[in-house]
């Protein structure tokens, strides 16, 4: 048997039994095993704590707690996890960003905090990353991206003769980046958009302020955005658009949930100036 061969049963027997689906409904490929996903994520989070500096703020942290408990009270048990079990810090960082990992663990960045203006908007971002986990979004990607090097791998054999095999494999390596694992990577931000402004709602956070939140990341931005083709993340004005979309879909559950007591007061504490501007 050739090591072409090998290589072409080798992506068959990956994808044999891997093909599953997300809480959406769309097809997926995520072959990786839940529980180690969940370890490489619990020694990520604890490797992050080491190197970030963790806010010490009890105001700060409370407000996190606050607005992720909400959130992810909200999770079906389906999913396995136990709303008491996320473990939320707070990083004090002037990056505009929060991320949630496999082991129910989330990180919210002081930057973040003050882009976003009140409870709710933070909730679109929360609900956001938690609609990552849910979806094995991580899970995911290492798949696609392993699948993809196995393909980069038959084809090197497959070139192997060829004079010009380091230029292919370089135009291959572009096009396995803007072609498979970016999409895919933008695929994921929309999907868990979608989600965590589900999940907002059902909490009882308004979701229009995940509307009104992206128009804040816009002007944060000051328009320094690459091209859509080119980028891991919609454009801006991409998700604005999604998201507005959204509200026919989510008012409904948002007033509902308010009519039955879900009603979060979680309070914005005045935030610490930018650690740039700190001395």
């Amino acid at each position: 048997m050739t090591r072409n061969s090998i290589t072409l049963l080798l992506s068959a027997s990956l994808l044999l039994g891997a093909c599953t689906s997300t809480p959406t409904g769309r097809s997926q490929l995520a072959f990786q095993d839940s529980g180690k996903m969940a370890a490489m994520g619990a020694q990520s989070f604890e490797q992050l704590k080491q190197k970030e500096k963790v806010s010490q703020s009890k105001a700060l942290n409370e407000y996190a707690q606050c607005v992720s408990q909400a959130i992810v009270n909200e999770v079906p048990p389906s999913f396995g996890y136990d709303p008491s079990s996320w473990e939320v810090v707070v990083f004090e960082s002037d990056q505009v960003n929060a991320f949630a990992l496999p082991g129910a663990k989330i990180g919210v960045y002081t930057g973040l905090m003050r882009v976003a203006d009140n409870q709710d908007q933070l909730a679109a971002v929360i609900g956001h990353e938690v609609a990552h986990v849910l979806a094995k979004h991580s899970n995911e990607r290492m798949s696609t991206q392993i699948l993809t090097s196995v393909g980069l791998l038959a084809a090197g054999v497959a070139l192997s003769d060829s004079d010009n095999k380091g230029i292919y494999m370089a135009v291959l390596g572009a096009g396995a980046a803007y072609g498979v694992i970016l999409p895919y990577s933008r695929v994921h931000e929309s999907e868990a958009d979608y989600m965590g402004q589900e999940l907002m709602a059902e909490a009882g956070f308004d979701p229009e302020a995940a509307v009104e939140l992206w128009h804040n990341m816009a002007k944060a931005s000051g328009g320094k955005q690459p091209p859509e083709l080119m980028s891991t993340h919609p454009s801006h004005q991409t998700r604005i658009s999604d998201l507005t979309h959204g509200l026919v879909q989510f008012e409904p559950i948002y007033q509902q949930a308010q009519a039955s007591g879900k009603r979060p007061d979680c309070v914005k504490p005045k935030m610490p100036p930018p650690a740039s501007k700190e001395s």
